[in-house]
Parts: structure tokens; C-alpha cells; sequence
């Protein structure tokens, strides 16, 4: 049994402990070594882990893999050289590869000042740390983009994938697939429900309270909220989630009457004029029907954009009587316009590629992580007041 204490990875421990039997001789020439699924349950590891185990034996020579059939002790001529018959340094040089030098795939819609620069920043700084690589495919939230993006990046033998995933009411099937076949990847921005597949994600019910508690704090009561359709999206739930849970601590009555739901020009297949003049002309109506608003809060910052153009075009002044609130907003001249929540996306960034490499190494690790969205006071937000437009 390979020696808990060491802090070497798991695959590499098992690979240590087959190879010292096979030369040892308990296991002779054109004899078949435990499958993946014989040495995970051995030594109380994943698929995945006892794989690359027999991948780092296949290269040093040492086991000949034969798909359908299993693995089997090569001859000995070959054991300890690359299969290829190539010099000696080089096995070396592909099991510090296959340790270190790590591929990891990126796919996500898209990214931006508002969201996404520093989810990849993040990513890459971790790269850099763990001597690996990053690969970024965009799929503009186009799921048939998405599933050409994970085949594609398995066929470059990516070492495991981070996928922040296309809006949709589904998962798409290669993601499905990635779980039922244990490959390594973390989702961003999103959880499966019902399936066991980590995820890296901003506390959004937490965060979207906090926003809504700085309204009621201001004195508005009246509170509209505007999102794309959430259609099954977890992260726009959540956000819906903490909204109702603030008004039900408050003791506030919901009005789902006041809320626009069906904003979709800020979706990535859609954010073009045509369609966020459609939008703006709606908040406007919606703000025309419901005077009695005195604060939008908007699921992400180009929504909050729409909104403040259509008080504009209606003649009312941000925050004197509409105080706006969003999630995430960059700063422009140096100057914070929007109160927003903050997510942590270097952070978020940062853990899911190493929990990448985590999983890789065949480490049990929580289902989601949560982190903290920071609550910036800008100039969008004031003490509510009774509008008369």
C-alpha cells in the first residue's frame, strides 16, 4: 500500500507501488495487472486516479494497455524506457509533464469588464503558479458551441475542464457526460442539481439579501426586479432566492407584479441595439404602469444599464427617484456609479483551476464552494422617495 504520509499525488503512489511488484516479480511477463476499477477500490481512489497511475506505467514501459482486454506486464527489455524506444531522461520528463505541466481546458460564453476578466485572470495567474497550461475556448452561450467545445478539448487531451455553462433550461449532453465518466471538471457560475459535479460559484442568495437590505435600509419598499428568464439558470434562482428571503425577514410583502422577468437583450446571443432599444422601451412602459416604484434591482450590471437609460429617457434622475442596484459593475474614469455586490472572480477563478487539478490527482472535495459578493456603496442608490412619473 503506497505511504499516506507522502505528499506525493495518489496516481503517482500506486504507479510506484505497481512498479516495485512487477519487478519484484509478482506480477510476470504477459501477466494481466488490476484494472482501474480493481486498483480504485484497493486503494480507496477514484477512476480517474488509478488511470493515470497505469498511464505513467504504460510510458515508463513497464505494463502494455490493450483496450477491451486490460493491462499487462511488458516484457523487460522495455521496462523502464519509454514505449517508443526513445532515451532514457524521457520518461522522466513525461511523468513531470503528466504532474505538473498540466493542460486544463476554459470554456465559458464570454467575458468582459462587467464579469469575466477576472474569473480568467484568476485562472491563468493559477496556471502560472502550478506550472500548467490554459486553454480558452468561447462558446457566446450558443450550447452547440459549448458540446464542440468539451469534445474539442478532449481531443486535445486536456487534463481536466472549467466550464462556466450557456444559459439554458438544460445541462448539454457532453457535460452529462463528463459526469457519468468521472473526467475532471469544476463548473463555474452554475451547479448540477441532483448530480455530483463541483462548482465554484458567488453565495448568491447571500449576496442578493445584502443588496436587498440596503434598499430597505434606504426606505424603499417597492422593489422591482429585473432579469433575464431564469430558466432553470441556478445563479439568477439564487439571486431571486435571496431577494424574496430579505423581503420575508423584513416582513415585507413580495410584489412579483412589479417584477420584469423577461429581459433578453443582455443575453450573449442577443445583446445587439435592436434588441436593447426593445428592452429599454419595456422598462420604461413597466415604470410608467408602476409609479409607485422607487428601486430596480437588476441580476447583472448591463441590465442596470438598460434601466438607467429608460429613467433617463423618462426624465427621472438616478438615485434622487429611482435608486438602482445590480450585481457586479466596473468602474469608468474612476468613478463607481452603480452600488453593486462584488463577486470574488479572481478568487473564484483561482480555486477552480486548482480544484481542477485536485480532482485530477483523484482528491474528495465538496460538491460547491460559495464565496462572499462585497456589497459597493455607489452613486445609484439613495433614500426612497414617492415618485409622481
Amino acid at each position: 500500500m503506497p505511504n499516506d504520509s507522502t505528499s506525493k499525488p495518489m496516481y503517482e503512489q500506486i504507479f510506484e507501488a505497481l512498479r516495485d511488484q512487477i519487478r519484484e516479480g509478482k506480477y510476470a511477463v504477459g501477466e494481466r495487472v488490476p484494472s482501474e476499477k480493481e486498483l480504485g477500490d484497493e486503494f480507496q481512489v477514484s477512476r480517474i486516479t488509478s488511470k493515470k497511475a497505469l498511464e505513467l506505467l504504460a510510458m515508463d514501459g513497464y505494463i502494455v494497455r490493450q483496450p477491451g482486454r486490460g493491462s499487462f506486464v511488458a516484457e523487460p527489455g522495455r521496462q523502464g524506457s519509454s514505449v517508443s524506444g526513445s532515451t532514457s531522461s524521457q520518461p522522466k520528463q513525461r511523468r513531470a509533464a503528466a504532474a505538473g505541466r498540466r493542460l486544463i481546458g476554459l470554456i465559458m460564453t464570454d467575458f468582459g469588464d462587467a464579469y469575466g476578466n477576472g474569473l480568467v485572470y484568476g485562472m491563468e495567474q493559477a496556471s502560472r503558479d502550478h506550472d500548467s497550461y490554459l486553454v480558452l475556448r468561447r462558446s457566446f452561450g450558443i450550447p452547440a458551441n459549448e458540446e464542440e467545445a468539451i469534445k474539442g478539448l478532449l481531443e486535445l487531451g486536456v487534463d481536466g475542464l472549467i466550464i462556466l455553462p450557456a444559459q439554458g433550461e438544460y445541462f448539454n449532453a457532453e457535460i452529462l457526460k463528463l459526469v457519468i465518466s468521472q473526467f475532471p471538471f469544476v463548473l463555474v457560475d452554475r451547479h448540477l442539481k441532483g448530480l455530483s459535479a463541483g462548482s465554484i460559484s458567488t453565495d448568491n442568495v447571500t449576496g442578493a439579501a445584502k443588496g436587498t437590505n440596503h434598499l430597505f435600509e434606504l426606505g424603499h419598499r417597492h422593489i422591482a426586479f429585473l432579469t433575464p428568464p431564469p430558466m432553470d439558470t441556478t445563479a439568477i434562482e439564487d439571486r431571486i432566492e435571496g431577494f424574496i428571503q430579505a423581503h420575508a425577514e423584513r416582513g415585507v410583502v413580495v410584489d412579483r407584479d412589479i417584477w420584469i422577468t423577461d429581459i433578453t437583450s443582455t443575453l450573449p446571443t442577443a445583446y445587439v441595439e435592436e434588441n436593447k432599444r426593445k428592452d429599454i422601451e419595456k422598462i420604461k412602459a413597466h415604470l410608467q404602469k408602476y409609479p409607485h416604484i422607487t428601486a430596480l434591482f437588476a441580476t447583472e450590471y448591463n441590465i442596470a444599464l438598460l434601466a438607467s437609460e429608460a429613467a433617463k429617457e423618462l426624465g427621472l434622475a438616478v438615485p434622487d427617484d429611482l435608486s438602482i442596484i445590480c450585481f457586479d459593475s466596473p468602474y469608468r474614469n474612476g468613478v463607481q456609479p452603480y452600488t453593486h455586490l462584488r463577486q470574488n472572480e479572481e478568487e473564484m477563478g483561482r480555486l477552480a483551476f486548482e480544484h481542477v487539478l485536485r480532482l485530477r490527482d483523484g482528491e474528495q472535495l465538496p460538491n460547491r464552494v460559495l464565496l462572499d459578493a462585497e456589497l459597493i456603496i455607489g452613486s445609484s442608490t439613495g433614500a426612497a422617495k414617492a415618485r409622481t412619473t
